[in-house]
């Protein structure tokens, strides 16, 4: 499965499943491929809710799922979808052929992410595997509580944790396999994947996805 684990920029994931494409926050996507079956937003910043971006993965079968304060927002900017599902942090879905949960996402002491927006990352099961994508957190207590086999996790700092949290947080859920994501671009430096890769003690293995 980790090899079915792609990084791009921010937190642009996409993951080839036996359920269909899944793109988590698609953003500055170089080429249109239209072949998503599912898009998941974690919250509603432009580089991670891009409404140009979205149209490139989807097609008018495509499921797009939003935080539910997004869903006025949504419906007016991704017309392109099939289908527009909301979601609250802290609750579990089945949807067609894919079962997710989702986990809050926020920020503890900065203002970019409050608590109270509602935003969220998600752990979705694609094939025997849970896969944790947190999206701009901080190291938060709901993170920690996560069980899953892959995660991917922000770095970069500012906006999200830096290297040295999201080192602590691997080894509190102590997943097969940690990414690190939202680096090297507006936050956080090329480098830090390496820096944290070299910090993150085993049986957890750093993979590092993004290209520069």
């Amino acid at each position: 499965m980790i090899d079915n684990i792609e990084v791009f920029r921010q937190n642009s994931i996409r993951i080839k499943a036996a359920c269909g494409n899944i793109c988590i926050d698609p953003f500055k996507i170089s080429e249109a491929s239209h072949d998503a079956a599912y898009v998941f937003i974690t919250h509603d910043h432009y580089d991670h809710f891009s409404p140009e971006d979205i149209e490139k993965v989807s097609n008018d079968k495509t499921i797009l799922i939003v935080p539910e304060k997004m869903e006025k927002t949504a419906a007016k900017k991704a017309g392109t979808v099939g289908k527009i599902y909301t979601v609250k942090p802290s609750t579990s879905h089945k949807l067609e052929d894919i079962e997710f949960e989702t986990v809050p996402m926020y920020n503890i002491l900065k203002p970019f992410h409050p608590k109270s927006a509602g935003w969220a990352g998600y752990v979705l099961h694609i094939d025997g595997k849970r896969i944790y994508i947190a999206g701009d957190i901080d190291k938060i207590k709901e993170a920690g509580a996560v069980k899953c086999d892959i995660a991917l996790l922000p770095i970069g700092g500012f906006y999200t944790m830096n290297v040295k949290k999201a080192v602590e947080l691997t080894k509190e859920i102590s997943p097969e396999y940690v990414i690190p994501v939202h680096y090297g671009d507006i936050s956080g430096r090329p480098e830090d994947g390496t820096a944290f890769s070299e910090k993150v003690e085993k049986p957890t293995k750093a993979v590092l996805k993004i290209k520069f």
